[in-house]
């Protein structure tokens, strides 16, 4: 076992009507073009959860165990944290019929979707939660698919002594450069492996040098031609990955993201209250340091506090 999460610094304050209520700790590391740190605050050496943030690499794994998709947008999804929008759910259902499965084949729990107006939809046609609809489904499908070509058993595909796992394992510890100090249990279902935050930073910027015929490459790729398949309308991933052109970037549960640029550099996040408000405008600081001055970073720099539907402060970041 490796040391646990020291926690952070200040890095976010929620401003209402001129009084600072409330401030959010954590831990950013920003690498340059060559890997090496240029900026960085709070414990970015112990290890955390880095929660979807891995499925980058989880889709590495699988392209190197066998799986082949014909379209990228399929990838992509694979490598979601989708919002449960009907166009996740048609791709994802009809990746299942390639290989003659069904959606009780899935290991993932149950749920509704991510995106309210989606949830709005899936009440009012009478439904409820399903685990095509659960926003790893994507990811648990290509795990599925995965196993099917390699000739590995689908039962029990999520344990971590499956091959699968191992070899998910083995590509994390290679992309990150560290031994993976603990593996946990995601909320999906599959395993969810610890790193540090430099480490994490590091990973994406291997996928984004990588050379255009190799796996990683294929992986970053995928995500950044198909943001709203990766995440959805309106979502962080989707809007940041549109509006800066070459980001790769993937967020994960309790306050995590991490994003690279070819040639640019890299960045890693954690909220130590794992919530989601705080990370944008770390995330968007980082990606100044970096050099980039895009205007959706402008758009994007503060999230509004409204009081009786009127914009009485807003959340901004103290880094």
């Amino acid at each position: 076992m490796g040391e646990s999460y020291r926690g952070g610094v200040p890095l976010v304050e929620a401003v209402r009507s001129g009084f600072v209520e409330s401030v959010h700790h954590g831990s950013v590391v920003v690498l340059d073009g060559a890997g090496s740190v240029v900026s960085a605050a709070g414990d970015v050496q112990s290890p955390i959860f880095p929660r979807s943030s891995n499925k980058p690499m989880q889709a590495v794994a699988m392209l190197r165990s066998g799986l082949r998709l014909a379209d990228p947008a399929d990838l992509a999804v694979v490598c979601a944290s989708h919002s449960g929008e009907e166009f996740h759910v048609s791709r994802i259902e009809a990746l299942l019929r390639t290989g003659g499965l069904t959606e009780d084949a899935l290991h993932c729990p149950p749920d509704l979707p991510l995106a309210p107006e989606a949830q709005a939809a899936v009440f009012r046609a009478g439904g409820g939660p399903s685990r095509l609809r659960m926003n790893c489904s994507g990811k648990h499908t290509g795990m599925l698919l995965t196993c099917l070509v390699a000739g590995w058993p689908t039962d029990g595909y999520w344990r971590p002594e499956h091959p699968l796992q191992q070899r998910v394992t083995t590509v994390v510890e290679e992309f990150t450069g560290e031994d993976v100090a603990a593996t946990g249990i995601d909320g999906c279902g599959a395993p969810v492996l610890a790193v540090s935050l430099t480490g994490l930073a590091r990973a994406f910027l291997r996928l984004v040098a990588a050379g255009p015929d190799s796996v990683e490459r294929t992986v970053a790729d995928a995500m950044r031609a198909h943001p709203l398949l990766v995440s959805g309308t309106g979502a962080d991933d989707a809007l940041l990955m549109s509006g800066v052109p070459g980001l790769l970037m993937k967020s994960g549960a309790e306050g995590v993201v991490a994003a690279a640029l070819p040639g640019g550099g890299a960045v890693a996040v954690k909220v130590d209250d794992g919530a989601a408000r705080a990370r944008r405008p770390v995330l968007v600081s980082a990606l100044r340091r970096l050099g980039v001055t895009t205007p959706v970073l402008d758009e994007l720099a503060e999230l509004p506090l409204y009081g009786g539907g009127d914009l009485v402060g807003a959340i901004r970041t103290r880094w």
